[in-house]
């Protein structure tokens, strides 16, 4: 486990309806419920573990515009303002700071991609700017390398993964909301082709509005419907460091490590994107829908054969009934274990780069699952073959900053209110019939 995630009462009794509920307690689900909770609508959020515990208290914590794809800027964007406003608005500290952040390289090509992800970045009044080397020297004090050049967003920032899904949570309990956690939802009650509830370990739940934010378990929990959702899942490794002084002062990306600051006086380090793929059922059954993807990010994909995920997790091929145990209920918290030899190389990159940290100590490192789309574009969409069902998964590890934006896009769909944004690029539909499958942009 990453650094302890703050603790969530739960609520007293399993209710017998809900205007909606939603499955799933990262930061998607979380800020989701949030949204509802204010408007007044009755939700109740359902967690088969603890709020916050897999991957959205295992990111880095970036809340980022800067080199995303193009379909979900003005999702971020709304993002971001949701994000300045969160602290006051639930009375809670999820640890954001708009600190900005830089990216550094020593790469002709990378300043190039930059630079071109600006000028589309311009339509949406985005502030990016790209940095000549004395720049990016200025912009990151005490590094070794002599930078080509870099690019800085002086509008992004950083918030606590540990914070910030259990702190909207705990605001929405004060509106009203209710949450169940090591409470798994085994599946729906579907009554004339529509949703009509849930049925939980502890009891079912009339609704006619079901969220599944369900993370890396949601394609299985699909598959158990009859619905196809293609995702991928990989597991990425990062660790924090004990406090010492800050010599990094803001997020920082380079090709070696990506760091970001912590409140408490440490880093969250992770090697730059990297990931390890054990593939199971699921990985085989979407192959082809990802071979594109797979052979664009191949290099930085270490491959681990194991029959293990055929068996357990959520890439195992699984049955189960609404009155028996179910998948959720063997494994409450997903834990993959870390790759220590890539902690190992981030440590060691980010002492080169900055010999100030000399001296500088792991305090922890964790890994993570991470469910992506083949478009790496999260779906947040409602299901036309069961109506009543609204799908907010696929973040392709790059959710955690978009999570309120996210969250809202899913309230609003749930209770038919115009949507924030345009909710076409996030279609659950795209990845059934391939209409606008577009390859991924920049992550």
């Amino acid at each position: 486990m990453p650094a302890l995630i703050q603790y969530v009462q739960d609520s007293l009794y399993l209710p017998e309806s809900a205007d909606v509920v939603i499955i799933g307690g990262g930061i998607a689900g979380a800020s989701a419920c949030w949204e509802l909770a204010r408007q007044g609508v009755s939700v109740v959020l359902v967690e088969k573990g603890l709020i916050g515990a897999e991957q959205s208290s295992r990111n880095w914590g970036w809340c980022r515009q800067q080199n995303r794809d193009e379909r979900e800027l003005p999702l971020i964007i709304h993002a971001l303002q949701r994000w300045q406003t969160l602290n006051e608005e639930t009375g809670e500290e999820l640890g954001f700071r708009r600190t900005g952040l830089v990216y550094a390289t020593r790469n002709e090509q990378d300043i190039a991609a930059w630079d071109k992800w600006n000028q589309m970045a311009k339509n949406y009044h985005i502030r990016s700017n790209i940095l000549n080397a004395e720049q990016a020297k200025q912009m990151t004090p005490g590094s070794t390398t002599s930078w080509k050049g870099g690019v800085h967003s002086p509008d992004d920032g950083h918030a606590e993964p540990s914070m910030a899904a259990p702190g909207l949570v705990r605001a929405a309990m004060r509106k009203g909301a209710q949450v169940f956690q090591q409470c798994a939802v085994r599946g729906l009650d579907i009554s004339a082709g529509r949703v009509s509830g849930v049925v939980t370990e502890r009891g079912t739940i009339k609704t006619s509005r079901v969220i599944c934010a369900a993370g890396v378990w949601t394609s299985m929990f699909c598959r158990r419907h009859g619905i196809e959702l293609p995702l991928g899942n990989v597991i990425g490794t990062a660790f924090r460091t004990l406090p010492i002084k800050q010599a990094i002062a803001l997020p920082f990306y380079t090709e070696q490590f990506a760091v970001r600051p912590q409140m408490d006086g440490g880093y969250t380090v992770s090697v730059s994107g990297r990931g390890r793929l054990e593939a199971g059922f699921q990985g085989l059954k979407y192959s082809r829908q990802f071979y594109s993807t797979f052979k664009a990010r191949r290099k930085n994909l270490t491959i681990v054969p194991s029959l293990k995920p055929f068996i357990s997790g959520p890439e195992a091929l699984a049955n189960w009934s609404m009155d028996g145990l179910s998948p959720f209920e063997k494994i409450r918290i997903l834990d993959p274990a870390a790759d220590q030899q890539m902690v190992q190389e981030g440590l060691a990159a980010m002492v080169r780069e900055f010999p100030e940290l000399q001296g500088v100590r792991v305090a922890q490192s964790w890994g993570g699952m991470i469910d992506s789309t083949p478009d790496a574009i999260p779906v947040i969409s409602e299901v036309a073959q069961l109506p009543g069902l609204i799908l907010s998964a696929g973040y392709s590890g790059h959710g955690f900053g978009i999570g309120p934006g996210a969250g809202r896009l899913a309230a609003d769909l749930a209770t038919n209110n115009p949507p924030i944004v345009d909710p076409t690029p996030y279609r659950y539909a795209r990845l059934i019939d391939g209409s606008g499958l577009d390859t991924p942009g920049m992550m």
